[in-house]
């Protein structure tokens, strides 16, 4: 293709595509970090009573993470990949505190068991863009 070429229609299909998977993936971190701003207080007792201490360094951080992350996946240059990679880890790890419907009965449980499930597809997903973005800069 020259500069003067015309964009085949099928890469701008894809750049579309990956744009909008890119700002689905983004506004679950992005909302999740301004929620945890709002409701700063609340959260940190959550994160508690979870056994997540200290949580003066552990709720900033993870709003900071969210909020960051969640911009660079959005964006999708620089950094993208590996805030896609650190933020499937951190979705995972957030199952274990917080959706262990293995220690729970009946609708909390399946309610629990389905979070946990939505968690590990979020993380596939984000694995995926981060593979896809270091594909990318070969």
């Amino acid at each position: 293709m020259t500069a003067d070429a015309p964009v085949p229609d099928d890469v701008v299909m894809s750049a579309a595509i990956a744009t909008a998977g890119r700002l689905l993936l983004a506004s679950l971190f992005l909302f999740a970090g301004v929620l945890k701003l709002t409701t700063y207080a609340q959260t940190g007792a959550s994160m508690a009573a979870a056994g997540l201490e200290p949580v003066s360094l552990l709720l900033p951080a993870t709003i900071a993470l969210e909020l960051g992350g969640g911009l660079l996946v959005a964006i999708g240059r620089r950094g993208a990949a590996l805030a896609a990679f650190v933020l499937a880890i951190f979705t995972l790890a957030t199952n274990y505190w917080f959706h262990d419907f293995w220690t729970m009965e009946g609708e909390v449980a399946r309610l629990q068991g389905s979070l946990f499930l939505k968690n590990v597809a979020v993380a596939g997903g984000l694995l995926l863009l981060a593979g896809s973005q270091d594909q990318q800069r070969r």
